[in-house]
């Protein structure tokens, strides 16, 4: 399952799943793909919801999912309205069989993500497995609700949990994989990836992927 699945930069995810590409998050990208089927925005923060990275994805049949307040921005990129999809935290969406929940994703001790801006993290249905990508957050109580096989979790701090808040959540959802992200592009190294690992209870496998 897991050669399914890249880190492409910082927080930018490409799957490959039942032969539909989806990105979330895409940024940092060093060549086009165009190749999405599916693009997931977590939120607007430029590291996230990057138009330049955006282009190099889509194609004219892709289908973007977005929270409320960058739906303008993504008009001006050329999604036609059938091919948006404004998502809200804590909802369930069936988008042309990509199976999708949404998780709150915010701070709860800084000011970065407010709960209130109804930001976003991703739970995708894929074939037996579920597998989350937190977005930018800390550890919420709908994050520990999570049931996932496979997990992506910020690790870098400053903005999002860091690498020991990161281990916590990890070894309260018992995934069989856990991913660290959001390091080495903004703020993180690949040491908190690499503490990351040294925290994780060993059931837990730990992919570094950056």
């Amino acid at each position: 399952m897991i050669e399914d699945f890249k880190v492409l930069c910082h927080s930018a995810i490409r799957i490959v799943a039942d032969k539909k590409v989806i990105y979330v998050d895409p940024f940092g990208l060093e060549k086009r793909y165009g190749d999405a089927d599916y693009i997931c925005i977590t939120h607007a923060h430029y590291d996230h919801f990057s138009p330049e990275d955006i282009k190099k994805v889509k194609n004219n049949d892709s289908i973007i999912l977005i929270t409320v307040d960058i739906y303008q921005d993504v008009v001006k990129l050329g999604f036609k309205e059938n091919r948006i999809v404004i998502v809200d935290p804590g909802q369930k969406y069936n988008i042309k069989g990509l199976l999708v929940e949404t998780i709150p994703a915010y701070n709860v001790d800084k000011a970065f993500h407010p709960k209130a801006n109804n930001w976003v993290g991703y739970v995708f249905n894929i074939g037996f497995e579920k597998v989350y990508v937190a977005g930018d957050t800390d550890i919420t109580p709908e994050a520990l609700k999570v049931k996932c096989d496979l997990c992506f979790l910020p690790v870098g701090g400053t903005y999002t949990m860091d690498y020991a808040e990161a281990a916590k959540l990890a070894n309260i959802l018992k995934p069989a994989i856990a991913v660290p992200i959001h390091y080495g592009k903004i703020v993180g190294s690949i040491q908190d990836a690499k503490n990351f690992k040294c925290l994780l209870n060993n059931n837990i496998e730990c992919k570094i992927m950056i």
